[in-house]
């Protein structure tokens, strides 16, 4: 079975003292998993030569439009994933962080710069993507937060009608299963497939945060209610401590449903458009050493996110004219294909050692209690999503507003990148960059913190570009992080209130201080300075994961877009995007729970434009 060594890789780091102990536990967690896994859709032996509507990629809206789409039992939905299916690891919350060195990761790289991601090999931020059913809802941290409701009614300012809060409410609300017990219920969806939730686990760390963060001053909040600024303990995506991702909430149910087909392990190469028709065809794929063709007699739906979206349709002839001819390809409509790239990133690394209180290490979470603990009765650390617990949301122009629109988050990681190595490979850390801030913390296995200060409205904007005319070579990837100064200022502003609170009533309880080895390459600046902290930003550059803008959304006056207001590529017939890449700005907020939204909206829009919706 193939994910019998991610099981073995996840018991082995577990501390037992028996070897009956480790083949019990194994038989146990595999019966356990028995039943959940036997739900995942088998992989198509044979495609028929013709669906209604084919899907390419499986992902966070790419489940979501296979579940909807193939309601309509007189429709014929084909979804080509190039990823595997799940697998008992991905289940385990606590298990993030190991899941980005297994084939389901695309593992892009951003292109080399001297601006930013300086502290990682070759100056280069290391980009996960989902590469298997559910995409990156299996490989995320499983935060759900929605946004702010003026990041949507600034998308339909931008003239996409719609597509304003009050459109995009119902589509949050019938996503949700919320179980949060605190959820404002005006707002949380209650009946929806995937499950809201509060982790169980909560360290004694994660609560002095709130505390101090409530000390200083914010509202404890519910994020996804009416208003966003304040403080609260993470909501997640994940449903009696397991990982509730889009394939586990949409498909897994699905497996009797005879018009949805899946085509597992196989990577869309091409959109075939009928030039003379200005119509998009179908698609052609490749699988175990051949290529195949699939004919859509309605649409092609590209759901590849907004790296492998914009990069299809390149190679499919649908971008920038002159880029496709200097790469080979024959430009069949010339759109912006690949622009607006925008991205959430993190200060990295900002570490806070404490005393007094147990955090989150490889020795003390990974134990045959812990263990045992989260098999038998679904809770302790295990339970845990990555580590993340608490997440505090601030506007710094308008503090005094309680109704403000962030423009920096404060995430808190209840462990320090010292606590487990496999953090120095998911960076991508120069290995003696690493070992310099990190080291004698390691050694001494200290227990301490890390706060991710998220810049929330960035205004650098990068691209996506073709790297040849060959599909399986990756594209280039330039984020242009911080070619705005704004987005400098606002790092230093997120940095300083990460260490005023931690210098809280609450946060001093457990002694709570940062760890104050400068980065590498930032000597020339004195610690602590807004020149060093901005230093220490364009060196330890960590995405936050939340890629969107290379479709962008708008009409087609808009120069800059990609699809119109119906999520239609502009210009042709027969083909749509519908995932993150859409999105015209990256929303404040972390991005799957819009890209799930986007997928449920979009699947209506479907519907009702083939007048399908009941």
């Amino acid at each position: 079975m193939q994910y019998l060594p991610f099981v073995a890789g996840i018991l082995g780091m577990v501390n037992f003292t028996r070897p009956q102990d480790t083949l019990l536990s194994m038989v146990s967690f595999l019966r356990d998993g028995g039943e959940r896994m036997s739900h995942e859709l088998p992989s198509q032996r044979v495609v028929l030569p013709e669906y209604d509507f084919v899907i390419v990629g499986g992902g966070s809206a790419g489940s979501v439009l296979a579940s909807r789409l193939s309601e309509v039992s007189d429709w014929s939905v084909l979804l080509i994933e190039a990823g595997p299916g799940e697998n008992l690891l991905m289940d385990i919350p606590m298990a993030a962080h190991y899941l980005q060195d297994f084939d389901i990761n695309w593992d892009y790289r951003t292109k080399p710069s001297d601006r930013y991601c300086l502290a990682f090999k070759n100056n280069q931020c290391r980009l996960p993507r989902g590469k298997v059913m559910g995409g990156s809802s299996v490989l995320n941290y499983m935060i759900y937060t929605r946004g702010n409701r003026r990041d949507f009614d600034h998308w339909a300012e931008l003239g996409n009608p719609g597509w304003a809060y009050k459109d995009v409410l119902p589509y949050f609300q019938k996503l949700e299963h919320s179980v949060v017990p605190d959820a404002n219920p005006a707002y949380a969806g209650k009946n929806g497939p995937v499950t809201i939730s509060y982790p169980t686990f909560r360290s004694d760390i994660a609560k002095a945060f709130v505390a101090g963060a409530v000390e200083d001053g914010a509202p404890y909040v519910d994020y996804n209610g009416p208003s966003q600024i304040g403080v609260s303990y993470i909501q997640s995506t994940t449903k009696n401590g397991k990982r509730d991702s889009t394939n586990v909430a949409y498909l897994y149910r699905l497996r009797n449903r005879p018009n949805l087909h899946v085509k597992k392990n196989s990577q869309v190469t091409r959109v075939l458009i009928d030039r003379a028709a200005n119509r998009a065809t179908g698609v052609r794929f490749y699988h175990a050493g051949r290529y195949y063709k699939v004919r859509a007699r309605r649409e092609v739906i590209v759901s590849a996110g907004s790296i492998g979206s914009p990069h299809l349709l390149m190679l499919s002839g649908v971008g920038p004219a002159h880029h496709l001819l200097a790469n080979g390809i024959k430009p069949i409509l010339n759109l912006p294909v690949g622009e607006n790239f925008q991205d959430h990133t993190a200060a990295g690394g900002l570490t806070f050692l404490v005393n007094n209180t147990e955090t989150f290490t490889r020795a003390n979470t990974y134990r045959l209690d812990k263990f045992m603990q989260y098999q038998f009765e679904k809770r302790g650390p295990f339970t845990s999503i990555g580590g993340c617990e608490a997440i505090a949301f601030y506007d710094s122009e308008r503090p005094n507003d309680p109704d403000g629109w962030p423009d920096y988050e404060l995430l808190l990681i209840g462990g320090t990148l010292a606590a487990d190595p496999t953090y120095e490979t998911n960076f991508n850390y120069k290995r003696d960059t690493f070992r310099t801030l990190f080291g004698d913390v390691m050694k001494q296995g200290h227990p301490g913190i890390t706060i991710f200060p998220l810049i929330m409205r960035p205004r650098s904007k990068g691209r996506i570009s073709l790297n040849g005319s060959n599909p399986f070579r990756y594209p280039i990837i330039e984020p242009n992080y911080f070619a705005e100064q704004y987005d400098l200022d606002v790092s230093v502003r997120a940095i300083r209130k990460a260490i005023e609170l931690s210098r809280t009533a609450a946060m001093q309880r457990y002694n709570t201080r940062l760890l104050d080895i400068p980065m590498p390459g930032c000597e020339r600046h004195r610690f602590g300075t807004d020149d060093y902290w901005k230093c220490f930003t364009r060196h330890a550059t960590f995405t936050i994961y939340h890629h969107v803008g290379t479709c962008k959304m708008g009409p087609a006056t808009d120069p800059s877009a990609v699809v119109d207001a119906r999520l239609r590529v502009h210009g042709l017939k027969g083909l749509r995007v519908i995932d993150a890449s859409i999105m015209p700005a990256v929303p404040a907020g972390h991005t799957n729970a819009p890209t799930i939204m986007i997928g449920e909206k979009g699947a209506d829009m479907i519907k009702e434009d083939w007048n399908e919706l009941t």
